[in-house]
């Protein structure tokens, strides 16, 4: 299973998501959204809120902890 979350500073709902995985010992990758590399990914998925989760194929543009759930298997 491959997890990205694209991030910014000071965002609470991106803080909630990766206290979550961390928690459940669920490794991802987070891309920081400073950079403008990760930002010009995000947008090109057409996203302009963070955080974005990527989990394998499957991309959300909020926090929807059902699906994530489901995809995770927790």
């Amino acid at each position: 299973m491959n997890i990205t979350v694209y991030t910014q500073d000071n965002c609470p709902p991106c803080q909630y998501i990766k206290n979550y995985f961390r928690e459940h010992q669920i490794l991802f990758t987070e891309k920081n959204i400073r950079n403008s590399q990760y930002r010009s990914e995000m947008m090109e998925m057409e996203a302009f809120s963070t955080p974005l989760i990527m989990i394998d194929d499957e991309i959300l543009h909020a926090i929807d902890m059902d699906r994530i759930e489901a995809l995770v298997h927790v």
